[in-house]
């Protein structure tokens, strides 16, 4: 059987697809970590993503904050959030007015990359 050209190009094209995908994802797990790491979040959240703080979720529970989309997590960075039981709130951005959509997008791909494996 015989194939067209378009074929093999095709293939090479969703490899190298496939490659810069990959490439910016990792970017934006870069970028989320050092975000994360380098702001208020791992004041209260913690280096290991377990909570510095009472009421501060957990990011390593099976079953906890991070089974929640990235839209309602990164929705939850940018507007603030209180935990149910928790005594304090989350401040908008994180405390950083600065924080952009797509900031607050990268630090919910660095913690699910971070913490839920754990």
């Amino acid at each position: 059987m015989r194939r067209s050209p378009l074929w093999l190009a095709g293939i090479l094209a969703g490899g190298i697809l496939s490659s810069v995908a990959f490439s910016v994802q990792a970017e934006t797990i870069e970028e989320g970590g050092k975000l994360y790491n380098n702001t208020t979040c791992v004041a209260c959240h913690g280096k290991d993503g377990k909570g510095k703080l009472p009421g501060v979720p957990d990011f390593t529970k099976k079953g906890g904050r991070l089974t929640k989309t990235d839209d309602v997590l990164a929705s939850n960075i940018m507007n603030g959030f209180k935990s149910p039981g928790s005594s304090m709130a989350m401040p908008a951005k994180g405390g950083v007015s600065s924080l952009t959509q797509e900031q607050a997008e990268a630090i919910v791909s660095y913690m699910r990359q971070a913490f839920a494996g754990n």
